[in-house]
């Protein structure tokens, strides 16, 4: 696979706006709509069957991921603040709600994720100091698994202190 240098330009989309994307059960997509397609700079053929991770930017904490998948696995929701990196190593921003998928039993069979344009003012004081923390812990340890526990952590010690789950802490910082 070709490694797209990042270009530091950042797309953005209309707060009216929503991305949305469908995984199966390992991640690999199997629904994105016109707005997901065009953010990501490819086209469905480029996108269906991969895993979802190929809009995954390297500024991204790997720990919100692991959250993520651990808390999609336990059967609940997520919300959490990320950025993607488009085709051509642009990136954008999104505030995600993802959840499981279930069929008429109740069976978990996918994962549904909608994004909207996150909140500038929350993400430019809260959430982009805090990856950057994450990440600098995550790439500083020489082990990648240690790096990963390190900021594991980092987030268990955060939501201690508040006294929040990580959904309640996504959603205290509206103020």
């Amino acid at each position: 696979m070709e490694i797209i240098p990042l270009t530091g330009v950042e797309r953005e989309f209309n707060e009216n706006e929503l991305i949305v994307s469908k995984t199966d059960l390992t991640g690999k997509l199997t629904y994105g709509n016109r707005l997901f397609f065009n953010l990501a700079g490819m086209n469905e053929e480029e996108c269906l069957g991969k895993q979802h991770n190929i809009v995954r930017h390297p500024d991204m904490p790997r720990c919100v991921f692991d959250l993520l998948w651990r808390t999609l696995q336990a059967g609940e929701e997520l919300f959490a603040y990320v950025v993607n990196r488009s085709s051509n190593g642009d990136h954008y921003w999104v505030f995600a709600h993802v959840t499981p998928s279930t069929d008429m039993n109740g069976t978990v069979n996918g994962y549904h994720s909608n994004r909207r344009s996150p909140n500038r003012t929350i993400l430019n004081e809260s959430i982009i100091p805090l990856y950057k923390r994450l990440l600098r812990v995550e790439k500083d340890d020489p082990s990648p698994r240690s790096g990963l526990e390190k900021s594991k952590a980092m987030i268990a010690d955060l939501l201690a202190e508040r006294k929040q789950g990580f959904n309640e802490f996504m959603f205290s910082l509206e103020g």
